[in-house]
């Protein structure tokens, strides 16, 4: 096992020391923009991108430095940010090998199903720190929800870093047992489609109705926001707002009578499981 600095020394300091992201999609966007936003400095950013146009974008939008290689933007960084497709992300890693086994950086992946296992292994080092996290799409809007796992080589100072990075897209959870993150996938993860699908239903519903299509998706849309904020500003759980909402023999009754006659939270639960099982898969596939 090759040493070198060891990211322990690090402080908990989001300005200490350079973070170089492999990949500029997106996600990856999302944070760097949160973490200029909190005062990080630009400079200090680093990101390796290989569309010229989106380089190009980052570096205008950002003030950080791009690169069209993973090996020159990870040059001098205390943190790496995998945020590659998973599928080419072990091509990626096992590119920077030396390069990590030499600097010792913390690692942070937001590759969906792979594993830390997997990620210090492509990096020829399984002492190596890795953080996978799972953030889903809402982070573009810094309303996100991530789960995250850190190996055993991860420590403190290092956890409260990758923590810090990622809350920049919004709340974050510590999950103890990596072998649950597939759920983490399952309900946050692949959970914003689920809530669109509602609210396209319901909007098809609303005109189905009679309700002019714009007038569906305005009422159904905000409805969404709504409930969401009740949910999250409320000390209130989802059932009891549930019922609060639901007079005996009225309206809200007939339609919840409904969907649970048509077997709702069975298929919710049957829905879930599929993406849990199928993150599972995908992980072993990209081995």
């Amino acid at each position: 096992m090759t040493t070198g600095a060891s990211p322990r020394n690090r402080s908990p300091g989001m300005n200490n020391g350079d973070i170089a992201f492999i990949g500029g999609g997106n996600m990856a966007r999302s944070l760097i923009g949160g973490l200029v936003a909190r005062g990080h400095a630009p400079r200090s950013i680093r990101v390796a991108e290989p569309v010229p146009a989106l380089r190009d974008a980052l570096q205008a939008d950002f003030g950080v430095a791009v690169f069209e290689t993973g090996a020159d933007a990870v040059a001098g960084a205390d943190t790496w940010v995998l945020a590659t497709k998973p599928q080419v992300l072990r091509e990626v890693c096992e590119a920077l090998a030396g390069q990590a086994q030499a600097a010792r950086p913390l690692l942070v992946s937001i590759a969906a199903g792979i594993t830390t296992v997997q990620i210090a292994r492509w990096l020829g080092d399984t002492g190596l720190p890795v953080v996978r996290t799972m953030p889903n799409t809402p982070a573009l809007l810094g309303a996100g929800a991530t789960g995250l796992y850190a190996n055993a080589a991860v420590d403190a100072t290092s956890r409260h870093f990758a923590e810090t990075l990622l809350s920049a897209a919004g709340t974050t959870v510590w999950i103890d047992d990596e072998a649950r993150m597939d759920a983490v996938t399952a309900v946050s993860g692949s959970g914003p489609a689920y809530v669109f699908l509602l609210a396209e239903a319901m909007v098809a519903a609303g005109v189905e109705e009679g309700l002019p299509a714009e007038a569906a998706r305005a009422l159904a849309l905000q409805t969404v926001l709504g409930a969401a904020r009740m949910l999250t500003e409320s000390d209130v759980d989802a059932a009891e707002l549930r019922r609060r909402v639901t007079s005996p023999g009225g309206t809200t009754q007939a339609a919840i009578d409904t969907f649970e006659a048509g077997g709702f939270r069975t298929l919710v639960a049957a829905a879930i499981h599929a993406a849990r099982v199928r993150g599972a898969a995908l992980s072993a596939a990209n081995d």
